[in-house]
């Protein structure tokens, strides 16, 4: 196939990716109006895990370990409830530009773990980026609360930890399969809190956040997965992780034009930190290039299921993933 052809097909692929996991932050929105934050967990990654293992299911045996399921329960199960109940509290917007944050949280986490370094261009994007989410998280007006930009600071501070920990248990493994029994294992182990915290449910979800769960499930799950994976095998890390900054973006978007949620002087400035300190991080730092993504495994993003490339051992680090 031409080359032109391909890449375009490429960048379309990584583009659409950006756009529907922007839409998850809004389409949770919907969804909890009738479910509640453990259950809505429960039914999006049960509905997502029986394709995903039923593509991956020659890898399964491989991928079925403690180490994997126990991640999964932690890094999908419980950062989606704590965001869930997060969402739940404050408005899209916040919520959006917070999970924005992530690319930077994971590389201080990295850094600070003694698995990567970093220059001073990327410690003033993390600082840059930081500073854009206290502006943002202070700032409780309109349908945003201080209570409910907690939670999902503590979402993304356990999905910073699983990223971390995820290339290790990707190593030899198919990633498919791997992302399979976590999301099963995450549903699994939220069940009881879903049970005990959100109690039984005793009516169906009406049809607006029932479709908003599926959304989330095929639109915010599979898709995006499917086609930021086989987009990551034909471009470098650097490149593909850029495209994971459309998420704050859409959902930024979404959540003014469709939640009627304000656009001040904060949003604009702590939104307007955050990207600057995440493209900060996206300049490629020591003159090193990366390879396309098959040389290493698949970093899974639990804040909106993204993943981005990664390379075993001490390394630069770019905001835009671990990479």
């Amino acid at each position: 196939m031409d080359h032109r052809i391909m890449r375009t097909r490429t960048l379309l692929a990584l583009t659409s990716s950006g756009l529907l996991w922007g839409t998850t932050v809004p389409l949770s929105k919907v969804a909890l109006a009738d479910w509640g934050p453990a259950w809505l967990t429960v039914a999006r990654f049960t509905l997502a895990a029986l394709p995903l293992a039923w593509i991956g299911r020659r890898h399964l045996r491989r991928a079925l370990t403690p180490g994997v399921a126990g991640w999964g329960v932690a890094g999908y199960g419980v950062v989606i409830v704590l965001q869930n109940a997060g969402i739940e509290r404050t408005s899209v917007s916040h919520a959006a530009l917070l999970i924005g944050a992530m690319p930077v949280l994971v590389a201080l986490l990295t850094v600070g773990l003694g698995r990567g370094r970093v220059g001073p261009v990327a410690w003033l994007g993390f600082a840059v980026a930081l500073g854009g989410i206290a502006v943002i998280s202070v700032d409780g007006v309109g349908a945003a609360s201080l209570a409910g930009d907690a939670l999902v600071l503590v979402s993304l501070l356990f999905a910073a930890a699983f990223m971390v920990a995820q290339p290790r248990l990707l190593a030899g493994r198919d990633p498919v399969a791997v992302t399979a029994v976590q999301l099963a294992a995450a549903a699994l182990g939220t069940l009881p809190v879903a049970v005990a915290v959100d109690g039984v449910p005793t009516a169906a979800p009406g049809a607006a956040p029932m479709a908003a769960m599926v959304g989330l499930a095929v639109g915010g799950t599979l898709v995006p997965f499917t086609l930021f994976a086989w987009a990551q095998a034909r471009i470098s890390p650097e490149v593909a992780g850029a495209f994971l900054n459309l998420e704050p973006l859409v959902g930024v978007v979404l959540g003014v034009a469709a939640f009627g949620d304000p656009l001040g002087v904060p949003q604009v400035v702590g939104g307007a930190a955050i990207l600057a300190g995440i493209g900060l991080n996206a300049v490629p730092l020591g003159g090193r290039r990366t390879g396309p993504a098959a040389a290493g495994p698949a970093v899974t993003n639990p804040a909106a299921g993204s993943t981005a490339g990664s390379t075993a051992g001490p390394r630069e680090l770019t905001g835009a993933g671990v990479g």
